[in-house]
């Protein structure tokens, strides 16, 4: 049966050219739509849709207007944000994802380029990958907030199982759809005293990550930044890889460890992919690899941990189904049989604390 869908965009022509898209795949079907976030919200009230697929840009209530809405009234909805926004406002688009939306793609600013096939075939891969998604849980920013208390808990607990983590560690993370919001249930539960660096290769654009990597930074207590090309990894800190690009870890001639950036075509259909992450740290001296992988589709990470395991003493975290937006990646890692742990998204942290230990 197809998935039911609202278009939701206040440009007639825009609205036209979205639904005939969408339509002509046999695996969803228009059955509304609606100019602005108040004719939406009045829908979404009445009725249960697949999926959403959302401007941000539109009178009386925009996008985010609607978004909030939704969040105050506790009405899970599968969103797809579709704006000209997207690209230039990297900021409107984690504001988005933060309030609930599952994925975004940039619209292109004219309908005749929304043709295109390019277009055409990002929007109906991401609005299958949400439309199958689960629905968003609500979580609160009191909650966000206490991830802070948290951490300082789990440090201290730490402390006391300082000597099994000894030795030089370090954490490797995937996550695609969903990751934006998970993320915000792990990274700022861990402590600024975290006694390893934390890579992070999350499935987003050129422009993105950096915004992402502020947001993250400033409700977390670890230091959270983009990576830069050649900058030596330091314990207590989360370098997010820049989209567009692939991000390794590559030894200097002095025996540190710093970023550095490639250019390899996509892989997995996505760059940055985190197979070359994992990939990159076989030639490392770690003494242990602690790899997480969180929520998203397709298979990205499994064959980078796959090849990386031969070569150096790793410890696998998995997301588990019930607390993923997409069960794709961590179904991979689990039916290689390469998870040491599965758990849910809110004890991730704990688990990559007692696995690498705290400083002082």
């Amino acid at each position: 049966m197809a998935k039911k869908i609202l278009v939701v965009d206040d440009s007639a022509l825009m609205r036209r050219v979205l639904c005939d898209i969408i339509d002509t795949d046999k695996r969803f079907q228009v059955v509304a739509r609606a100019t602005n976030g108040l004719e939406a919200l009045d829908l979404l009230v009445r009725n249960q849709y697949d999926a959403v697929v959302l401007d941000i840009n539109m009178p009386k209530m925009n996008g985010l207007e609607l978004l909030e809405e939704l969040q105050k009234r506790k009405i899970p909805v599968r969103i797809l944000v579709a704006s000209t926004d997207t690209r230039e406002g990297a900021k409107t688009t984690m504001d988005a994802l933060e309030l609930g939306a599952l994925d975004f793609v940039h619209k292109p600013d004219s309908a005749v380029d929304c043709r295109a096939d390019v277009f055409k075939e990002r929007l109906l891969s991401v609005l299958d990958v949400v439309s199958n998604s689960r629905l968003p849980v609500f979580e609160s920013r009191e909650k966000i907030a206490e991830s802070q208390a948290t951490a300082a808990k789990m440090a201290d607990f730490a402390r006391k199982f300082s000597s099994k983590t000894a030795g030089t560690k370090i954490v490797a993370i995937a996550s695609s759809t969903g990751g934006p919001k998970a993320l915000q249930a792990v990274i700022p539960r861990l402590p600024a005293e975290l006694d390893a660096p934390v890579l992070l290769v999350q499935h987003m654009p050129k422009g993105f990550t950096s915004s992402l990597a502020e947001r993250l930074n400033e409700i977390s207590n670890i230091r959270v930044k983009e990576a830069a090309e050649g900058e030596e990894l330091q314990p207590g800190t989360v370098y997010i890889a820049m989209g567009g690009k692939h991000m390794n870890v590559a030894t200097s001639t002095a025996g540190r460890y710093t970023i550095h950036y490639s250019d390899e075509p996509n892989r997995e259909g996505v760059k940055p992919c985190a197979n070359y992450m994992y990939e990159s740290l076989a030639s490392s001296k770690f003494d242990r690899i602690v790899c997480v992988v969180l929520t998203g589709m397709g298979a990205d990470g499994t064959a980078g941990i796959k090849n990386l395991k031969p070569h150096r003493n790793i410890h696998v975290i998995s997301q588990n189904q019930a607390t993923c937006t997409v069960y794709g990646m961590p179904r991979s890692i689990e039916q290689a049989g390469l998870a040491n742990q599965v758990v849910p998204l809110d004890e991730i942290a704990q688990e990559i604390i007692l696995n690498v230990g705290v400083r002082g």
